[in-house]
């Protein structure tokens, strides 16, 4: 049985599934980090999240583009 959704498109979506998540995670880092006083890790982690964030951004600007 096949897949209406092409192996490329599942994989944008997987992609922008996992950087939403890994933002998401990096900030609760970042929290904990904070929390602690750790500003290094505060740094880190919040850095680290805008990276996640700018890929979700741009697979969402890819996916649109398709639909």
């Amino acid at each position: 049985m096949s897949s209406p959704m092409k192996d490329k498109d599942f994989d944008l979506v997987s992609t922008l599934y996992h950087a939403l998540q890994g933002a998401e995670l990096s900030q609760q880092y970042r929290r904990d980090a904070e929390s602690s006083g750790d500003q290094a890790c505060q740094e880190f982690f919040g850095k680290i999240a805008g990276q996640y964030e700018e890929m979700a951004s741009h697979a969402k600007s890819i996916i649109k583009d398709r639909l």
